[in-house]
């Protein structure tokens, strides 16, 4: 499941937790945490936990009645989530676990989530298969993705800044989160995996960025799309913060910025 597109290492992780974090995920994990039906004794897996931005929000809810297991492809994504706990969370696990190959035997949660990960599984489908196998009957599957990049503007301003400086071959980091906004293959797959029960919602929320300045490193060092940039053309960097930063600004504004943000939220059950 290696792959550059999902490649968050160095200080991606910070700059991704304390920048991207309340830009653009906050809300989204607060939703989704609280979607999930706690129950006394449960086992929880999180897939692509990434920082711990949602685990941080299911401990919370949990309060030590269940336990979680959270995994992450990313070695130094769970290592950085690990230090953003609190000390007394022993009912938290961390593992280093591919999402499509899951080292958990059948039946053995009671409920899977995963944040804004689906998009960057290579075999999409074998991810939904393996939450559903590893689900206990009656067990929640809960994810969101993001819906069309055309609906979350801070991202296409990225996007379409980066490609003025690289116009052969430009990186496209930036379009992969945005690759699932159609959600009809995904209910298929969902119901090929056997799931039921599948409900589907479109949300909007509001992220905020102190500054147009703070907002482009977090899209630009916060994301595997730094390597593109750095094996492409690393003294391009500061340029093209600039140029994205007065992008933002001229479009969304600027201290604060104010971002519209388009994902949607699947829910579903194994019978």
């Amino acid at each position: 499941m290696a792959d550059r597109n999902a490649a968050f290492v160095g200080d991606i992780p910070k700059n991704y937790d304390r920048h991207l974090g309340p830009m653009l995920f906050h809300g989204y994990a607060d939703d989704l945490a609280a979607r999930v039906a706690m129950t006394d004794g449960m086992r929880l897996l999180e897939t692509a936990c990434g920082t711990g931005i949602v685990t941080r929000r299911l401990a919370d809810r949990l309060r030590g009645r269940g336990s979680i297991v959270a995994t992450d492809l990313n070695e130094p994504m769970v290592a950085h989530a690990r230090t953003q706990m609190p000390t007394d969370s022993s009912h938290v696990e961390w593992q280093t676990a591919d999402a499509t190959k899951l080292p958990f035997p059948d039946r053995s949660f009671d409920a899977v989530v995963c944040q804004f990960g689906l998009m960057f599984f290579p075999d999409k489908a074998a991810g939904i298969r393996e939450a559903f196998r590893v689900l206990k009957p009656g067990g929640q599957y809960l994810f969101n993705v993001w819906g069309a990049i055309a609906r979350n503007p801070v991202q296409r301003i990225a996007h379409e800044v980066v490609g003025t400086f690289f116009p052969v071959n430009p990186p496209m980091f930036h379009t992969v989160p945005f690759s699932l906004h159609d959600p009809e293959p995904i209910r298929k797959m969902l119901a090929e995996a056997g799931f039921g029960q599948v409900e589907i919602a479109h949300l909007t929320k509001e992220g905020a960025s102190p500054s147009a300045a703070e907002a482009t490193i977090a899209l630009t060092e916060g994301t595997p799309i730094l390597g593109a940039i750095m094996d492409r053309r690393p003294e391009a960097l500061d340029e093209i913060e600039r140029a994205t930063a007065a992008a933002i600004a001229a479009e969304l504004g600027d201290r604060p910025v104010r971002i519209p943000l388009n994902a949607i939220v699947f829910q579903a059950r194994r019978p």
